[in-house]
């Protein structure tokens, strides 16, 4: 192969690729959302500066995707904290447990999603919206809400999905030092919100030393949502360098 041919190659292997070539579409994407109140000193010892905490809040999050162009059906779970940078308000996503490779290879490579092999779930068990989280063959997170108790107006909705997102985004070079070490900035907005609701909601969070969701404790659920979209995703772009100045 030559070297401009390796060049314009996307991903490796370089005969079978880990993920194809986006942008990605989402049917039928569905959350469930979970806004609770945690400890804020811990909070303080995970969001990165220059982004600052606004209150001690967490919202986890579980995805469910049947239905993706190019990477198929997965589920994903995770941590999203409430932040600001620069006097505008977005979500620093802090942790993401995914159950498909080319997700996470995607995630990671192309943006800064912070992806890492988990066996997340959402299902319907009777009259409960239920979502789960494994790693490995211990559970991490159980989430419940009433399943569609009360419609959620769909503004309300679309304000939760197109929040900007910060993520860090870092790669380390052969020497161990980081080669990339970035804060960048993603916003959804191509989206349709199919359906909306609310309900009661409880969230359980286990000790795991390699998942360490329960670090942030639910003090206090907040809300709860539970939402059905199509949507598209934006590329991310940098918004601070950590290394700028090194």
């Amino acid at each position: 192969m030559r070297k401009e041919e390796v060049v314009r190659q996307f991903t490796t292997p370089l005969d079978a690729g880990a993920f194809p070539v986006g942008p990605y579409h989402f049917y039928n994407r569905e959350y469930l959302n979970i806004l609770y109140r945690t400890d804020l000193e811990n909070l303080k010892k995970i969001v990165p500066e220059p982004l600052e905490i606004k209150d001690p809040l967490v919202r986890f999050e579980i995805m469910k995707m049947p239905d993706v162009t190019g990477l198929g059906s997965y589920t994903e779970c995770g941590q999203v904290i409430p932040v600001s940078f620069e006097g505008e308000e977005g979500d620093y996503l802090h942790a993401m447990y995914v159950d498909s490779f080319p997700a996470i290879a995607s995630g990671r490579e192309i943006a800064a999603y912070p992806k890492k092999l988990g066996k997340p779930n959402l299902y319907i068990d009777s009259d409960a919206l239920v979502g789960t989280l494994d790693y490995g063959s211990l559970r991490v997170a159980t989430a419940t809400m009433g399943y569609k108790h009360y419609p959620l107006d769909h503004s309300e909705a679309l304000k939760e999905i197109v929040k900007p997102n910060y993520m860090l985004k870092k790669m380390p070079g052969y020497d161990g030092y980081p080669r990339i070490c970035e804060l960048v900035r993603s916003q959804i907005t191509d989206v349709k919100i199919l359906g909306a609701w609310s309900g009661p909601a409880r969230l359980e969070l286990f000790a795991h030393a390699l998942a360490p969701m329960a670090d942030l404790p639910v003090l206090e659920v907040v809300s709860a949502s539970h939402i059905l979209t199509e949507l598209s995703l934006a590329s991310p772009t940098v918004i601070f360098d950590y290394l700028a100045d090194k």
